[in-house]
């Protein structure tokens, strides 16, 4: 006596037919000798999801139904001599088609699914011992996974032009800040009295003015006068404070402000330390984000501008108002008679 097969109960039954796209358009490419009427009533009576099964005879009418419409899944009937599937889906997928495929066929899938996989195909369905629920469901696992597909390809493509025009801004950016500093030194020279190039770069003019929009970020200009000893302590700053913020560095930064008002170093050369270090970081980033970087490189510039500038100020107090040697109490009407 054969054993019975267990069925699962219709409320399991139900929540699995969820999981199955609701409607479904598939073409059905098959020849004259085993046409798709069959396959259309197996799906009109097994329920659970609409398929709408449309049909075209050879391999030449196929490949026109779904160069000019579109459908979810494209079954194909391997028939040896008179339709081969496997020429028919290499053909298919050579020319750029992504819809999902499944082959029928009279050989086992022992024999066939290996090739059909080669050939490009999604899966193999023997004709002889499949149930028309095994191939829904194989055809509708087909459709989500070429769907999941197609969204992952969306999402990667969106990410990539989000990377870019990230990185395209932050090029705009590092530009707009070199053709400030270079504002700046033509002020200087114009101060001292070189006006030579004062026409030729006018301060307010526009920062992209006569940018071509892409850095040319090797070889990196060093910067002035600047010892590489500071560059590189500069660099590893900057790499820290990208990953920690300015919460655990604010002793380093005095230290550095103090080390560069100490030394003379001017805003505008800190500034142009600042673009060379930040330009090898974003150099280095390659197709990563650029975001995070820049805005935290601009934390850090602006905290070392505060306090090289409060370092400065102090210096300058210190100059405009000298310390005075007081007298000790007692003494202030003696020191006058001493001296008379």
């Amino acid at each position: 006596m054969g054993a019975s097969v267990k069925r699962p109960p219709k409320a399991a039954l139900s929540s699995a037919w969820k999981a199955i796209p609701p409607r479904m358009r598939v073409l059905y490419i098959t020849s004259r000798a085993r046409t798709g009427g069959w396959l259309a009533e197996s799906f009109a009576n097994e329920g659970g999801a609409e398929i709408e099964l449309q049909e075209a005879l050879g391999s030449a009418a196929g490949l026109a139904r779904v160069r000019d419409e579109a459908y979810d899944a494209v079954l194909v009937s391997h028939e040896p001599g008179e339709l081969d599937a496997m020429d028919l889906v290499r053909g298919y997928r050579a020319g750029g088609a992504d819809e999902p495929i499944i082959v029928l066929g009279i050989p086992s899938e022992q024999e066939m699914a290996a090739l059909c996989f080669e050939a490009g195909a999604d899966g193999y369905v023997c004709a002889n011992t499949m149930t028309t629920r095994n191939l829904v469901w194989i055809v509708a696992r087909a459709v989500q996974r070429h769907r999941l597909m197609r969204e992952n390809s969306r999402l990667n493509e969106a990410e990539r032009q989000r990377l870019q025009r990230e990185r395209d801004e932050a090029e705009r950016l590092l530009g707009q800040q070199r053709t400030l500093i270079d504002n700046l030194e033509t002020i200087r020279r114009a101060g001292k009295g070189d006006r030579s190039n004062l026409c030729e770069a006018p301060f307010g003019r526009a920062p992209t003015e006569g940018w071509s929009g892409k850095l040319d970020l090797s070889p990196f200009p060093p910067p002035l006068e600047l010892p590489g000893e500071l560059v590189q302590v500069y660099r590893e700053l900057l790499r820290t404070y990208v990953i920690m913020g300015s919460g655990n560095l604010a002793g380093e930064l005095l230290t550095l402000a103090e080390m560069l008002a100490t030394a003379g170093v001017s805003a505008r050369q800190t500034m142009q330390l600042h673009l060379h270090v930040l330009e090898e970081l974003v150099h280095g980033l390659g197709a990563r984000s650029t975001r995070h970087v820049m805005t935290r490189a601009d934390l850090l510039v602006l905290e070392i501008m505060i306090h090289l500038g409060e370092g400065y100020r102090g210096r300058y107090l210190e100059q405009a108002q000298p310390p005075v040697q007081r007298m000790l109490p007692g003494f202030e009407q003696a020191a006058p008679q001493a001296f008379s």
